[in-house]
């Protein structure tokens, strides 16, 4: 995510008093503004680098949530809403221990409840803001782990009980990490990542997504290219 650096506020002649005021307070907008992304970003760089995920990560995941949003319908500024929010899905594993969250091996079954703790860990974090944004951000920390048939948690939620937003990320999380590679495993072909979206129909995820998210590849496969990894 980057941002564009602000002009400094400047004083306008006195005469121009309402242009003046309408003046600054944009420009004192945009400053809030500018300095509320920097900080979500390294608040989202903060629990990457913990996790030992790649910048480039976020950036696809991101990317991919917006076009499946749009292809789900929703309004350009709504699906540009989702894409900002979504790269703080994960941010609540600031608070899980190195020993659980890089253990290397399978997590026994007490440390994989431990480990489910970050999403609500991460609602807590988002939470209370009074940001439209940051609100879309802890719904989605809160849900991208729930899955369609109910089985997936924190609260076992189905259908759509799953707010659209997280059922958007529960696909597009997965398929990036089916897709990277990474230090300790090597990337699946994206024919194969897609084979298991499609099995996991109505399971995992809503099948009404999985198809537009096929419909889409061709937007995602630019995307990958976009924001390729380096190892």
């Amino acid at each position: 995510m980057t941002t564009t650096p602000l002009k400094p506020l400047t004083e306008t002649p006195r005469h121009a008093a309402g242009e003046t005021k309408t003046e600054s307070q944009m420009e004192l907008n945009a400053e809030v503004n500018n300095a509320y992304l920097h900080v979500i970003t390294r608040l989202t760089s903060a629990a990457d680098q913990r996790d030992h995920q790649t910048a480039n990560h976020v950036k696809r995941v991101s990317a991919f949530s917006e076009i499946l949003a749009k292809k789900a319908g929703l309004p350009d500024e709504q699906a540009r809403l989702i894409g900002l929010a979504t790269p703080m899905y994960d941010v609540g594993k600031i608070g899980i221990a190195d020993e659980i969250l890089l253990k290397p091996g399978k997590l026994s079954a007490e440390e994989f409840e431990t480990m489910k703790k970050h999403v609500q860990i991460g609602g807590d974090i988002l939470a209370g803001s009074g940001s439209k944004l940051l609100e879309l951000a802890r719904e989605i920390a809160l849900t991208h782990h729930e899955k369609y048939d109910g089985t997936g948690y924190p609260k076992g939620l189905k259908g759509d009980e799953i707010p659209l937003a997280g059922r958007i990320v529960a696909i597009t999380d997965v398929f990036d990490a089916l897709t990277s590679n990474r230090p300790y495993k090597t990337a699946w072909a994206i024919d194969q990542a897609l084979n298991l979206l499609t099995a996991e129909k109505g399971q995992h995820f809503d099948p009404n997504l999985v198809e537009l998210f096929l419909q889409a590849m061709p937007e995602m496969i630019e995307v990958i290219q976009r924001y390729q990894d380096k190892f």
